[in-house]
């Protein structure tokens, strides 16, 4: 398939900069996996359509505030650092603003801190691994870091956003970009869930800046992936599996959750409890083995996200389903509203 397959236009107003009023209050495109029919409800619908014997898989990842600000030593030079993963103690991968000035062995003080990191290499794909003189950085971040919004935000963090850019349910911290299908849903939508009898489970991946990364290819089978950490419980596999065998669905919340399940994948053992990386890239015609059905947010054109949720159904039922969200004005994005593809 070649990329042109998956691009549409997006006018530029129906980019949600900010969160619904409500998470649940969101809308929700309905697309039945079979024949792409669509159909409208509002997320908080979502009770109607899970039910008893049904399992639900979150991911729990939490994004951690891993922006933060400096100056160089000595000379006082302004930086920006986006950490994007923890590689030893105090040592972690980061972008770094102005990169082209950044050296081996340069120095700089974090700001709102008394700490300070040295730049330690620059890596193959233009990001740095800078070692901080504590091995206590998370709560360095908590003093002095900002949330790192999505690009297309084109704006700052505000204060909505420490609440609203992660999930009621995140608590394994990690992740540089949130799992946007997961913000819709509530403490109290939850309980409610596993008082009808709905399965509900958790898995970790911690989503990195990668996920934003554009396909520069035009022959998508070319794409080379980027890899993200993951961690998927016995327990949920357990769970998994005696849902599957009773007759049950699987509602898998998020790209994210997809590529966790489908990497831990096993022909005779249907999921095996893994943790480790995975940069599994998922595009049709490929079918997914575990989830049923699939709640993710609209995404952005000619992205291996829109990639991995037309393996769901057809290309062309999601590219209908796109065209129809953009006549009717649905919000795409991080702070959007979703899509339910499923089957009954």
């Amino acid at each position: 398939m070649q990329l042109s397959d998956f691009d549409y236009h997006l006018p530029e107003e129906l980019v949600a900069r900010h969160p619904a009023a409500k998470r649940d209050q969101s809308r929700m495109l309905k697309i039945e996996r079979e024949s792409g029919a669509l159909s409208e409800a509002v997320f908080s619908d979502f009770r109607d359509v899970i039910q008893a014997g049904d399992a639900l898989v979150l991911n729990n990842t939490k994004v951690i505030p891993a922006r933060i600000f400096g100056e160089r030593n000595p000379t006082g030079g302004k930086v920006e650092a986006l950490l994007i993963e923890e590689r030893g103690p105090g040592l972690w991968q980061a972008m770094l603003k102005p990169g082209k000035r950044m050296k081996p062995g340069g120095e700089v003080n974090v700001l709102g801190s008394e700490h300070k990191f040295t730049v330690q290499s620059r890596l193959d794909d233009g990001t740095f691994e800078i070692l901080f003189d504590t091995e206590h950085v998370l709560p360095l971040l908590d003093d002095c870091g900002k949330l790192p919004l999505p690009p297309y935000m084109n704006r700052e963090m505000e204060l909505d956003d420490t609440d609203r850019y992660q999930t009621v349910f995140a608590k394994e911290s990690g992740a540089v970009a949130a799992p946007t299908a997961g913000l819709h849903f509530t403490d109290e939508l939850l309980e409610e869930l596993k008082e009808k009898g709905v399965l509900v489970n958790y898995l970790t991946l911690h989503v990195g800046p990668g996920t934003f990364q554009p396909v520069s290819v035009d022959d998508i089978t070319n794409h080379k992936m980027h890899s993200e950490t993951y961690i998927l419980p016995e327990e949920t596999v357990d769970n998994l599996k005696k849902v599957k065998e009773a007759g049950g669905r699987i509602f898998v919340i998020g790209t994210t959750c997809v590529r966790v399940l489908e990497s831990c994948y096993d022909e005779k053992e249907f999921l095996i409890p893994k943790s480790g990386r995975t940069d599994i890239f998922l595009y049709p015609p490929y079918e997914p083995k575990i989830a049923d059905c699939l709640i993710t947010n609209f995404h952005l054109p000619k992205s291996t996200l829109l990639m991995l949720v037309s393996t769901f159904t057809s290309r062309e039922n999601v590219l209908n389903a796109y065209d129809y969200a953009i006549k009717n004005e649905f919000r795409f994005y991080s702070y959007g509203d979703c899509m339910l593809l499923y089957k009954d």
